[in-house]
């Protein structure tokens, strides 16, 4: 595996809630994931509050982009999950705003929200993740379904918490994933399952978290699991020893770092019988609900709820973005 580009991150640690001036907390959206994303915002909202941050709640689909930039906002805490504010898009916006916020940036951000392009990044750099092909139509799923066998992984390309996802065990329910997978887009994902441990590492500030292993009921972590089930368990940290445990952290640091991503992010993972963790796709916003695992991990780390939302606020402070478009742009020169 090779290093990935680009300097380690490091923690710019910030003691006064003054400091960060007034926090637009964006929630909710337009996406599928509007209901989780709410959820998340106003716990955000609330732990940010409860620490003394000059915090408040905006939904980019019931105010525009000129309101946001005449509220007067000095940076903005990303709560919003999948399409239009996990891909880019936001962030480009917020940057064209020179409004700092939390975690990943617009390339970084499109990139880990694109599976098929996210997968290209890990093959070229030696990163193990599961066999995979681009489907566009039900010839192209016959095809993966032939070369990977069944059970098989149909996902759309551009969703998160496993929205438009099957899990497909014969032919005869091809047609129906692949029309449910591509609902949500015109490219979606086959992907060899990997028959094992379900795990995920949380990165803060350049450091993995204790892992997770997750065990469901369901045929697999869906929607229902993730947010929904209480009979989904959790076992954190989810490796049996010391070395496995540092492995997970290694690689998802380098997962993440691969792509670009930085602040904060949850990067999952599939082992199958012969213990090798394979990386299944990066998180730049993960969920912050009730189910949600980041908090679990930062719990197991001695952090509370309301220092996680803290420390992901910090990942915004230090951000010189026209600097830093001016210096690429004189890189590249």
């Amino acid at each position: 595996m090779t290093r990935p580009i680009g300097m380690t991150e490091k923690r710019r640690p910030i003691d006064d809630a003054g400091d960060f001036g007034r926090v637009a907390v964006m929630l909710g959206g337009y996406s599928n994931e509007r209901e989780v994303s709410l959820d998340t915002g106003n716990a955000v909202l609330d732990a940010l509050r409860a620490r003394g941050v000059d915090a408040r709640a905006w939904d980019p689909a019931e105010k525009n982009l000129a309101e946001f930039a005449a509220a007067g906002f000095d940076r903005a805490w990303i709560a919003l999950h999948g399409p239009g504010g996990e891909d880019g898009a936001l962030q480009g916006a917020l940057q064209w705003l020179d409004t700092p916020f939390t975690g990943s940036g617009v390339m970084a951000s499109a990139i880990a929200m694109d599976k098929v392009r996210s997968k290209h990044l890990f093959d070229a750099c030696g990163i193990p993740t599961p066999d995979y092909a681009v489907v566009r139509h039900h010839a192209d799923a016959v095809i993966a379904a032939e070369k990977f066998g069944f059970p098989l992984i149909l996902k759309p390309a551009e969703e998160g918490s496993s929205i438009g996802m099957s899990k497909v065990f014969e032919h005869e329910e091809l047609n129906d994933a692949v029309r449910l997978a591509l609902d949500f887009g015109r490219i979606a994902l086959a992907e060899r399952c990997i028959i094992g441990d379900e795990m995920t590492v949380a990165v803060l500030q350049g450091e993995a978290l204790p892992s997770i292993r997750i065990e469901t009921p369901r045929v697999f972590y869906d929607y229902r699991a993730k947010y929904e089930s209480d009979r989904t368990v959790y076992h954190c940290p989810g490796t049996a020893d010391s070395e496995a445990e540092r492995q997970y952290a290694d690689l998802a640091v380098a997962a993440f770092a691969e792509l670009g991503c930085s602040g904060w992010g949850r990067v999952d993972f599939m082992a199958g019988s012969d213990g090798q963790p394979q990386v299944i796709e990066v998180n730049t916003v993960p969920g912050m609900t009730s189910h949600s695992l980041v908090p679990m991990a930062a719990k197991q780390a001695g952090m509370d709820f309301e220092e996680l939302c803290w420390r992901i606020l910090e990942t915004s402070v230090g951000q010189d973005l026209r600097a830093t478009h001016i210096e690429v742009a004189a890189n590249d020169a």
